[in-house]
């Protein structure tokens, strides 16, 4: 069986200038804007009393983003916020002045026109653009990576959304994406990915990402909870995983929980930039085969790196079968926990940390994070069954069995 691969942080710090990005007051403002939407609803943060207890740790406490604005998923809050502040700018505005009812009224349109958001995904980002894209009267156009499931295409095409799936891999299609953004008037990259000369707009959808974070810590003080001492946050570029690390690390300064970072073993960059140890980034290619579709990239966010660098304790390389093992944990409970529809890239944590608890393989790793019976531990359930069909097959049909 393929081995869960770590390492432990020990990258040089710089001077950490990036954190301001996820400051409480710039998330504040995305919150507020979330708000805005009619569609708006907090999405629960379940308390799993009957797999923490079987578990051995004091408490755990899952984030279930299948709820998010009907969507299924929780990039939505990214690309409709990056999309706020890119009008608000155009506009001479700032963000707390265009809510969901001036971005949809005829003085916006007058004003501003319409542009086009251009974006790559994997499935989820690409909807939220253009289900965002949509309702604000605007337009969007979503290149998706060879290998790309029908259901998220069609999700996405039924926003309204030009939505083509080319031959190369993520990486590429952010590429490509770009290229069409930058030869189109009025045309706009939308990526939650940052590189040198594009920083702004991944730095607002990291914010909108900080809703969540947000939501979250309410939640956790509403269970009886000051705060999580320990935290999985999955990812992909690792925009989502700068975005928790940088609330957290702002909301707790200096009582940080321990941050756990996990990504799928075939796209594992932040992981070899981690385990390399000088601070450079590491980046990854080739077709990124995993089912957590959602964590297939193999470059990472500059801004997020930052971050990360000085913020995480622990980057996790996870083979398929950690995130298959979690799909089927929380999609059929301990009796009396409430059921968790999770899917690829939402259920990682889930099989990363019942590994940990359970498997004495793994004893080192546990004990390096202190976890123990009075951990209190926070993760992401980032999307629900956003491709049923290969859900079923895991969760009924047995894929990928972690094997003994």
């Amino acid at each position: 069986m393929d081995q869960i691969k770590w390492v432990k942080n020990q990258m040089p710090h710089t001077d950490d200038q990036q954190l301001a990005v996820m400051g409480l007051d710039n998330v504040a403002k995305a919150r507020e804007f979330h708000r805005s939407f009619p569609q708006y609803k907090v999405t629960p943060l379940v308390k799993l009393d009957g797999m923490a207890k079987h578990l051995g740790i004091k408490g755990l406490l899952v984030k279930d983003e299948s709820y998010r604005f009907g969507l299924n998923a929780f990039k939505v809050l990214g690309g409709s916020f990056a999309m706020a502040q890119y009008i608000a700018e155009q506009i001479g505005k700032d963000v707390s002045e265009t809510d969901y009812t001036y971005l949809t009224s005829d003085d916006l349109r007058w004003q501003f026109g319409q542009a086009t958001f251009f974006t790559a995904t994997d499935g989820n980002h690409g909807r939220g653009v253009a289900w965002a894209a949509n309702k604000l009267g605007q337009k969007a156009v979503v290149l998706m990576p060879k290998g790309s499931a029908q259901s998220r295409f069609d999700n996405i095409a039924r926003e309204g959304a030009k939505v083509t799936i080319e031959d190369v891999n993520y990486d590429e299609c952010v590429r490509r994406a770009n290229a069409l953004a930058n030869q189109t008037r009025n045309g706009v990259m939308v990526q939650d990915t940052a590189w040198e000369g594009y920083e702004k707009i991944p730095s607002w959808i990291m914010q909108g990402y900080g809703t969540m974070a947000s939501e979250a810590d309410e939640q956790l003080r509403a269970h009886g909870f000051d705060q999580p001492t320990h935290i999985f946050i999955q990812a992909g570029v690792g925009s989502l995983a700068g975005a928790v690390q940088g609330y957290f690390a702002n909301r707790f300064a200096g009582c940080e929980p321990v941050v756990t970072v996990m990504e799928a073993q075939a796209a594992d960059c932040l992981y070899q930039g981690a385990k390399a140890a000088d601070g450079a980034p590491r980046f990854v290619d080739g077709d990124l085969q995993t089912i957590m579709a959602g964590l297939a990239c193999g470059e990472p966010n500059t801004i997020s790196w930052d971050i990360l660098k000085n913020h995480a304790s622990f980057f996790v390389s996870c083979p398929d079968w950690v995130a298959a093992k979690g799909m089927r944990m929380l999609g059929a409970p301990v009796k009396g926990d409430p059921q968790i529809v999770s899917g690829e890239s939402g259920a990682v944590g889930m099989g990363l940390i019942s590994t940990l608890l359970t498997d004495p393989a793994y004893q080192d790793l546990k004990q390096a994070m202190g976890l123990d019976e009075n951990s209190v531990v926070l993760m992401f359930s980032t999307e629900g069954d956003t491709d049923p069909e290969n859900y079923q097959k895991i969760v009924w049909g047995g894929a990928y069995p972690e094997e003994k």
